[in-house]
């Protein structure tokens, strides 16, 4: 992780973006300060109640610019880009798993279980340290641990394709 002046780099943009968008009544998803080839992105992906549309993201965009500009967190030169996490986003922070509770989620686990399943899901029934509990379609509850999956997802798109 790049490191902006301060500390690390996300933790910083979080910080100064979350007020900002709090006022525009939408939330903030995620950060990632990522290098892609020679360019560093930093991405800011936001959420809101309702749904985002282009206009939602052109609005937080010129309301974190100029906050990220005057405070100057980031020593290098980068690209910022302001989206919606989208369909099937992953669940990465205990706040998501919050969020999304009674939902749909999926968890991709790094080794097969018994029955040689790596893929699991079920309606999300909470998050208690690293343990992450799922209603399954059978009605029984299965408890992952957060170490256990290499991802936990949102399935709001499983009846797009």
């Amino acid at each position: 992780m790049a490191k902006g002046k301060g500390g690390g780099t996300v933790g910083t943009v979080e910080a100064l973006v979350t007020p900002v968008l709090e006022q525009l009544g939408m939330r903030l998803w995620d950060v990632r300060f990522e290098k892609e080839g020679p360019d560093w992105f930093l991405r800011i992906y936001i959420d809101r109640d309702e749904p985002l549309d282009l206009n939602a993201c052109e609005e937080a965009t010129r309301a974190i610019n100029p906050v990220i500009d005057a405070a100057d967190p980031i020593d290098q030169s980068y690209f910022m880009e302001v989206g919606s996490p989208g369909l099937g986003r992953k669940l990465t922070r205990d706040v998501h798993f919050e969020t999304m509770r009674g939902r749909r989620v999926a968890a991709h686990l790094i080794r097969a279980t018994a029955a040689g399943e790596k893929d699991v899901a079920g309606i999300l029934q909470g998050k208690d340290g690293a343990r992450v509990t799922l209603l399954l379609d059978d009605g029984s509850e299965t408890v992952i641990e957060e170490k256990e999956a290499s991802y936990f997802k949102l399935c709001d798109d499983e009846d797009l394709f």
